[in-house]
């Protein structure tokens, strides 16, 4: 009795440290809910994610939209892209490794490698600058405006 017992509960360990979603219109979608349970709002992700894996142990994540897509972030208007996959590596307030999304400021683009969470502020790091702007403004998890990037 003790090995199905035993065998039951390493599935659900397994499960729980790795899941996938296959809904392609979340508002907001588990994976939202897994960014928000790291402390960061939903609005960093678009609402086109159609499957995503994280890794609770690693901290490894999986996010795949179903295309490439650009959103415009707020507060400044600035146009991001993302890639049909984002990876990276999150842990309580910071995202790290960030692969998969690019911004467009001052005529250039720049690819995010990290986000950390600071209480009521969003720092994006971009190689070695960083950029602080207020968590409310990504409070809603913005749609794709177009499906393919523009470069």
């Amino acid at each position: 009795m003790a090995k199905p017992l035993f065998f039951l509960s390493v599935l659900a360990l397994l499960f729980s440290f790795t899941h996938s979603s296959q809904n392609p219109n979340p508002n907001p979608s588990s994976a939202h809910t897994v960014l928000s349970n790291y402390g960061f709002p939903i609005g960093l992700l678009p609402t086109a994610i159609t499957s995503y894996t994280v890794n609770h142990t690693s901290g490894d994540f999986f996010v795949k939209l179903g295309d490439e897509c650009k959103v415009t972030l707020p507060p400044d208007n600035y146009l991001a892209t993302y890639s049909k996959t984002i990876t990276g590596k999150i842990v309580e307030n910071r995202i790290a490794d960030l692969d998969g999304i690019r911004v467009r400021a001052f005529f250039q683009w720049w690819s995010i490698t990290g986000i950390r969470s600071s209480g009521d502020n969003l720092v994006f790091e971009v190689g070695m600058v960083s950029a602080k702007y207020p968590s409310k403004n990504f409070d809603e998890s913005p749609p794709c405006e177009g499906r393919r990037a523009v470069s």
